[in-house]
C-alpha cells in the first residue's frame, strides 16, 4: 500500500514544491493537489460535511501550476490532482495541461477527477448542477481520446470537436491514471466504466473490506477484471491498526489530509504521518 497526501496549495501554507521534498525525504509515494477556481460569495451551496466553509478553499492556486513546481522539486514522487472539477474545465486545454505534466515529470502525473459540489461555483462556468455528471463522462472520454488518437474528435452533449491534433501526448503508456472521487453506487459504474481508480473519502465509516467488495462487483458486472481498479483513499486514517485493515483488504493507497499551515507546523505532522507507513 503507497501512502501519500492530499493538499489545498494556498500562497500563505507550506510551499508546494518544499512540501514535495519534503515528502519524497520521507518516503512517501504521493502528492494531490485539491481544487476551486474560486468561491462565490452567495455560497448558496452549503458546505457537505457541515459547518463553515475551510479559508483553504477560498484561496487554492491552480492545480497544474502548482504541480509542476512539485514536479521539479522531486524525482520519484507520483503527483496529480485530487481533484480537478473537470465540468468546470474545457477538455482540449485540460487534456494538454495534464500531458505536458505529465512528460515533464517524467510520467509521474495521477488524474483524479470528479464533478464537483458546488452548485454555484460551476454555475459561473457555465455547468449545470444536475447534469454534471454527464458533463464530466464526456470530458473524460474527450480527454482520453486527445491523449491517445493521433487524430482525435469527439461528438456529445457538452463537447464537440472534428479531428484534431493534440500534442504532446502523455509519457505514460495509454494515458496517465485516471482516478474518479465519489462514493455512491454510480460513481463505481463510472470507474468500471471509464477510470483506472476509485477515490473516495474515508473516516470512521469507511469500511475497507466493504469497500473494496463493492468496486470488485460493479467491474464484474462490466466484465472488467477488478484488479485492473485501484482505490486510493483520501483522509486516511492516523491509527496504525486501521491501516493495517486497509492493508488486508487491498487498498492500494491512503492519502493524509495536509492543512495549509506553515513550513514549521507541516514538518512535524509528515514526521507523524511517516510513523504510520512501518
Amino acid at each position: 500500500m503507497e501512502f501519500g497526501v492530499f493538499y489545498f496549495p494556498t500562497h500563505y501554507g507550506i510551499e508546494i514544491g518544499e512540501l514535495a521534498e519534503e515528502l519524497e525525504a520521507r518516503n512517501f509515494s504521493q502528492l494531490l493537489a485539491c481544487e476551486h477556481t474560486h468561491i462565490p460569495i452567495s455560497r448558496k451551496t452549503p458546505f457537505p460535511p457541515g459547518g463553515e466553509l475551510p479559508e483553504r478553499y477560498k484561496h487554492t492556486l491552480d492545480p497544474f501550476v502548482a504541480l509542476s513546481f512539485a514536479a521539479a522539486r522531486s524525482t520519484q514522487l507520483k503527483i496529480g490532482t485530487g481533484i480537478c472539477l473537470l465540468p468546470q474545465r474545457d477538455p482540449i486545454t485540460t487534456a494538454k495541461s495534464a500531458a505536458s505534466l505529465d512528460r515533464q515529470s517524467g510520467g509521474r502525473f495521477i488524474f483524479g477527477v470528479g464533478a464537483g459540489w458546488n452548485q454555484d461555483e460551476m454555475e459561473n462556468h457555465g455547468a449545470v448542477y444536475k447534469t454534471r455528471f454527464k458533463e464530466m463522462t464526456e470530458k473524460i472520454e474527450a480527454i482520453k481520446n486527445l491523449w491517445v488518437e493521433e487524430e482525435a474528435e469527439y461528438h456529445g452533449d457538452f463537447v464537440n470537436f472534428d479531428p484534431v491534433w493534440s500534442s504532446p501526448k502523455p509519457i505514460t503508456q495509454d494515458h496517465p491514471p485516471i482516478i474518479l472521487g465519489g462514493e455512491t453506487d454510480h460513481t463505481l459504474k463510472r470507474v468500471a466504466n471509464l477510470a483506472n481508480g476509485w477515490l473516495p473519502r474515508g473516516g470512521k465509516d469507511f469500511d475497507p473490506f466493504k469497500e473494496r467488495l463493492r468496486l470488485d462487483n460493479a467491474a464484474k458486472a462490466v466484465e472488467r477484471d477488478p484488479q485492473e481498479l485501484s482505490i486510493t483513499v483520501f483522509f486516511a486514517p492516523t491509527d496504525y491498526d486501521l491501516l493495517q485493515k486497509y492493508k488486508e483488504a487491498n487498498i492500494n493507497a491512503v492519502l493524509f489530509d495536509v492543512p495549509d499551515e506553515p513550513r514549521d507546523k507541516v514538518l512535524p505532522l509528515l514526521d507523524q504521518y511517516a510513523k504510520l507507513m512501518s
